[in-house]
Order: C-alpha cells, then sequence, then structure tokens
C-alpha cells in the first residue's frame, strides 16, 4: 500500500465508522456537505484569526468572542494563527504538500515563548463531549516542529458555551501522547491491507452522506 497519510480529523472519522471512512476519503464515493454548524464554525475561526493575525475588528455578532481573543493576545510570544505542521513517517518535520508526509494538523493558534508553548482550538459546537485528543496531537507536531519547547499549555475553547478544556504536556511524555494514537492507526493500516471497513451503526448515522448504507435513516 502506499504511505499512510493521516489528520486527526481523518484518524476520528475512521475510528467513528470504518465504512464512512471508506466512502468518502479512499473510494471517495460520497462527500461531507457544509451545514449551518460548519459554516458557522468557519466563519467564526476565520473572525478570530484575522482578530489576532491582522487586528481586523470582530463582526458584530461575533464581538462576544473578544474577550477570549483579547486575554490571549495579552500573552507574552509569537503568535501563529492557523498555522500548518507536517510530519513524515519518522516523526521528522517536512513540508505540508510534501510526499513523504505521514500526519499533518493545523493550530488556530500557536503562542511560542521560548521553551515554553500554548495551543488554542477554537470549538464552536457541543461542550458536553470534549475531545483533548485534538490537543495532543496537535502538542506532538510541535514538539517535533520546535525542538526548544519543552512545556506546552493546549486548551480547547468553547466559545460559544464559555468553556475551557485544559491540559499540559512535557517533552518527555512524546512516547507516551503517541501511544494515544498507534492503537488506531494499526486498526486502519489493517483496513488498508485486509480491505475491511466495518459499518459502525450510531445515532451519527442520520447525517452520514453515504445514503446507501443499510444504516443510514435518510
Amino acid at each position: 500500500m502506499e504511505q499512510l497519510q493521516w489528520s486527526y480529523s481523518s484518524l476520528k472519522d475512521f475510528i467513528g465508522c470504518p465504512k464512512r471512512y471508506q466512502e468518502t476519503k479512499v473510494l471517495k464515493n460520497y462527500e461531507f456537505k457544509p451545514t449551518e454548524a460548519t459554516t458557522y464554525g468557519n466563519k467564526v475561526h476565520s473572525a478570530l484569526e484575522n482578530y489576532v493575525k491582522e487586528s481586523t475588528p470582530l463582526p458584530l455578532n461575533y464581538q462576544r468572542f473578544e474577550g477570549y481573543v483579547k486575554a490571549l493576545l495579552e500573552l507574552e510570544g509569537e503568535k501563529l494563527t492557523e498555522h500548518h505542521m507536517a510530519l513524515d513517517i519518522k516523526g521528522s518535520p517536512c513540508k505540508w504538500g510534501a510526499k513523504e508526509r505521514w500526519v499533518r494538523g493545523i493550530a488556530d493558534l500557536l503562542i511560542i515563548n521560548g521553551n515554553h508553548a500554548r495551543i488554542v482550538d477554537y470549538k464552536t459546537g457541543s461542550e458536553r463531549y470534549p475531545d483533548p485528543d485534538q490537543l495532543k496531537l496537535m502538542a506532538l507536531l510541535t514538539f517535533s516542529h520546535y525542538p526548544e519547547i519543552e512545556k506546552i499549555d493546549a486548551a480547547l475553547f468553547f466559545v460559544v458555551h464559555d468553556v475551557i478544556v485544559d491540559e499540559s504536556y512535557t517533552r518527555d511524555q512524546i512516547a507516551e501522547l503517541w501511544g494515544v494514537f498507534y492503537p488506531h492507526l494499526e486498526r486502519l493500516k489493517m483496513s488498508f491491507e485486509k480491505n475491511t471497513w466495518p459499518e459502525n451503526p450510531t445515532a451519527l448515522c442520520r447525517f452520514c452522506p453515504v445514503v446507501t448504507c443499510k444504516f443510514n435513516k435518510e
């Protein structure tokens, strides 16, 4: 098989339903259509990025998020918005579009201050089921791209619900953090090798674009 390439969102999609992953990511028979929620989220992300990067005033309907961003701007360090990072199979930094890339991710906001970094991911959805594993992967990418970094404070900012979920990592935890993803990556590799993509029926099936699946409720 060709070099496996993944991101947090694609791996999460596989974990959610291997069949959906095959149909949308491998065979490309279906694609996810933007929803009202995803469109709103993209607009908020763009507005917050422009506010930090270019001091662009927030639109009136997003000004309630300004307090979050102002607090971040007051922190010391270089602020990188929508920061793209990629690694090859050996865990070494590579270009975003490199053929040899293995994993990649985008930090909504990365703040580098000496040997310390902060990672912020803005969320506009529900805070009921936070998933900090995304922060773990972004931390791993940051540790690889910035060898001077010894500690990372990372947070999911659920801006609509005024909730912050935070975690901290140190460089000596790198092996432990990778261990969170290896079992899922091994399953993904086996699915490719054996061409087995079982369905995983859940309450989310009604939102799935794979309308030919027997569990799709459309």
